[in-house]
């Protein structure tokens, strides 16, 4: 992995250069700064239960949605369009230290959106002088929810922009993909009739523990459930290592 760095801060410089980036930035700050002021406004016209950040971390998959396609579209299935990771890999690197670069790239700007809001919190703290504001548990527990399960949401990306040369199309299988993780158990369990029937409790117990929204209550909860965590990293794993399989099949077809 000695080449792993050189091609991180080469993709770090591309992705810093590139009006994707900042698209996906305005539009990401201004949705989450709109809904923060919902929110802010829901919290002043009456008392809630529910402590600010974690309503706040309820609404994630809403920008995950759309921004992680746009950060990861362009990683793998520009390079086939242009023709350059064939040129790329035939210089003394590995598949799989191209791949985890333009990972670990994407990911690092994903964090860095995300640890941007956290100044929501802050402003409104200092100006407001509302101990409920930031409150650190629910804080921090939604930002290490938003960090681990970010690894799997973008690795999803990097493995849909392995399946296509056309962005377009990379960014809509990334969409789907991480909807179908996001809501697909849900929706098996609502909308799935012969799930109900006996037989099925195991499935229906596994669907249950793969409901990403259970997840986050237990991470503002301040729960950090090893087996939750698991489920993520096992995840970003198994797609990335999809990832290096699709790049290497479609060097060998090209």
């Amino acid at each position: 992995m000695k080449h792993y760095f050189t091609i991180l801060s080469h993709e770090l410089r591309m992705l810093l250069v590139s009006a994707s980036t900042y698209i996906t930035a305005v539009l990401f700050l201004a949705l989450m700064g709109y809904l923060f002021v919902i929110l802010i406004e829901m919290y002043t016209k009456s008392a809630q239960d529910t402590p600010p950040a974690a309503v706040y971390f309820q609404l994630f998959w809403l920008p995950v949605w759309f921004m992680v396609p746009l950060l990861t579209m362009r990683c793998l299935s520009e390079e086939r369009r242009l023709g350059t990771l064939e040129t790329l890999l035939t210089a003394p690197v590995t598949t799989a230290e191209v791949v985890l670069a333009k990972f670990s790239a994407a990911y690092l700007l994903y964090l860095a959106l995300w640890l941007s809001t956290g100044g929501f919190f802050l402003i409104l703290h200092r100006f407001a002088d509302d101990a409920q504001f930031l409150d650190s548990g629910p804080l921090l527990g939604g930002f290490v929810f938003i960090a681990v399960s970010g690894l799997m949401f973008v690795a999803i990306g990097v493995f849909a922009s392995s399946l296509s040369g056309n962005q377009a199309v990379a960014a809509i299988i990334s969409f789907v993909l991480i909807g179908l993780f996001v809501f697909g158990p849900w929706l098996a369990l609502n909308k799935i009739a012969f799930l109900n029937l006996e037989s099925m409790q195991g499935t229906r117990a596994a669907l249950d523990y793969l409901q990403v929204f259970h997840h986050l209550d237990d991470f503002t909860r301040g729960i950090l459930d090893t087996r939750e965590m698991l489920i993520y990293l096992s995840g970003t794993t198994l797609a990335l290592i999809f990832s290096v399989f699709s790049v290497e099949a479609k060097l060998l077809h090209s």
